[in-house]
């Protein structure tokens, strides 16, 4: 593939649906045929497959069925939109992706990180995102930053606990992967997180040459 496939990862309300759309724009404005979608989504099954995911009234759903509805959706969306995006050279932005499935499903439910890589290899077909960027907040700050501005949804709903477990599995992936996962403080100013961001990705393409 001659694509550039590029995440932004981090708790909820972390930032990085602001942080991918400035991303995005400057890309595109450097003159690189950019795609950007999300997860879980990007596709209408897999968009289907998000309400589903993110409805508060199913609390009844289990940490198993949770964690195949992602890997199913992930599947729709890698085979119907991020490889051919790929394959066609396009950089592809997207807002979460595995890293996600493994800090929520792994470090929030405690799920095993071994079955969590099985299931991840199954749904990408092994594709695995070049450069994340890793938006670190405090869970905390997050949900505040969340609070009041919609109705939350089935995962933004659990409890401060649980998302600072998420946050700590987060951080355990970008020591175990610094080369491809970089932290930017999501704390400070939008201004200088883009700043950050932009100077990550820009330094990337230029080491490979895109």
């Amino acid at each position: 593939m001659n694509g550039v496939f590029i995440t932004i990862e981090g708790v909820e309300g972390c930032g990085k649906t602001t942080q991918l759309r400035y991303l995005s724009r400057h890309l595109t404005e450097m003159g690189h045929p950019v795609e950007t979608t999300r997860e879980p989504g990007g596709t209408p099954v897999a968009e289907a497959v998000r309400a589903l995911l993110l409805d508060p009234a199913h609390t009844a759903m289990t940490p198993t069925t949770e964690l195949l509805l992602y890997e199913a959706a992930r599947a729709q969306h890698v085979s119907e939109r991020i490889r051919p995006a790929l394959e066609a050279g396009r950089i592809v932005l997207c807002d979460r992706f595995v890293d996600s499935t493994t800090a929520y499903q792994g470090g929030g439910r405690g799920m095993t990180w071994e079955t969590l890589n099985r299931l991840h290899a199954i749904a990408t077909e092994g594709l695995w995102p070049d450069l994340t960027i890793l938006l670190d907040v405090a869970a905390e700050e997050g949900l505040q930053r969340v609070q009041g501005a919609r109705s939350r949804d089935r995962i933004e709903g659990e409890p401060l606990a649980f998302h600072e477990r998420v946050r700590q599995g987060f951080l355990r992936i970008a020591s175990e992967e610094p080369e491809r996962v970089r932290v930017v403080e999501g704390h400070l100013p939008v201004e200088r997180v883009r700043e950050r961001v932009t100077a990550l990705v820009e330094e990337f393409l230029r080491s490979h040459e895109f």
